[in-house]
């Protein structure tokens, strides 16, 4: 038990629940608390729970601090505020404002003396990775993302910042016909509008002016201004049980030429049932990355493209190297 890996979790909504059952699946890890901006006694889990005003008080009981909030409003003061206390990973996705975030995040971590990784998860993270690998492999060629067909946490949780909004549920849809574009490395002139659209179910508080809401989300910037999105109400029973689940996936598919103009595609793709709990398991072995490196001198804000692959995994590295895994 002595050394096993000492995991904090900021949060517990649907990412840290993840983050709590993604731990029991890795036999190096311990859950040693939840920090909740709720009344600890209404958090239902087993590993103890305290209020976030406590958390400077567990700096030398928690090797990293899984940080489990929003990109809209939560981690942009939650994560600099953490990382200059604990060596940290979070899942910021806000594409356009990563390299603010970095900023921030790399201050604090060298003001605390920790190593924090940001905007881990499956985009920005295993999608990044994916993107720097192909191009590293196919250099004369294009390469399209797609996100989808599924239910956007960080978007969802934009959509519920907005008032008079009780809860909502934000669809991601590639079109088809840009998905066979890119297969067929015909996709380089589509525009974002042209690869994807949003669909967004919302459930209104009482009084609620939905022509307001509306408005606001079809018009908001880094989120839905940029593509077709459609806006459905419907209740809150109706929403919970057509749209409970919350799947995720998408494609990263590169094209490119090599030799004789020979013609080359490469594609990664993901099928979620679970968006937060596969994002959940991969800020997981983002903390097991992260112990290493700490322990190694390795101090600062980065990002998963900067791991060494073998930090990720808890096989060990010579099994690693027979490819027994």
């Amino acid at each position: 038990m002595s050394n096993k890996i000492r995991i904090g979790i900021m949060g517990y909504g649907n990412i840290g629940k993840g983050v709590e059952s993604a731990i029991k699946q890795n036999s190096d890890m311990t859950l040693s608390a939840v920090f909740s901006r709720r009344d600890p006694s209404s958090v239902q889990t087993e590993a103890p729970v305290y209020p976030v005003d406590d958390i400077a008080s567990f700096t030398e009981k928690i090797d990293v601090m899984i940080l489990c909030g929003g990109s809209a409003t939560d981690l942009p003061d939650q994560g600099p505020m953490t990382a200059s206390l604990f060596n940290t990973v979070d899942s910021f996705d806000t594409h356009a404002r990563v390299p603010e975030y970095f900023e921030k995040m790399n201050a604090a971590a060298k003001k605390g003396d920790t190593l924090c990784l940001y905007s881990c998860g499956w985009d920005p993270g295993l999608f990044s990775m994916m993107r720097v690998l192909f191009e590293s492999m196919l250099p004369q060629g294009s390469e399209t993302t797609f996100w989808g067909p599924g239910v956007s946490q960080g978007h969802s949780d934009a959509i519920r910042r907005i008032e008079g909004v009780a809860d909502a549920r934000q669809y991601t849809l590639p079109i088809d016909s840009a998905i066979q574009a890119a297969r067929d490395g015909n996709a380089d002139d589509l525009t974002t509008r042209q690869k994807h659209k949003r669909h967004c179910y919302v459930t209104v508080k009482e009084g609620a002016d939905k022509e307001a809401i509306t408005k606001t989300i079809v018009n908001m910037p880094n989120y839905f201004s940029d593509y077709d999105t459609s806006v459905e109400f419907m209740d809150h029973e109706t929403l919970l049980k057509e749209h409970g689940a919350i799947p995720h996936g998408g494609f990263v598919i590169r094209n490119g030429k090599t030799g004789d103009n020979n013609s080359e595609t490469m594609e990664f793709s993901l099928k979620l049932d679970s968006n937060p709990e596969f994002t959940a398991s991969v800020l997981v072995a983002c903390a097991r990355a992260v112990h290493r490196m700490r322990s190694n001198g390795t101090r600062g804000a980065l990002s998963m493209l900067e791991v060494p692959l073998a930090h990720f995994s808890s096989t060990d590295i010579a099994d690693l190297r027979a490819g027994k895994i």
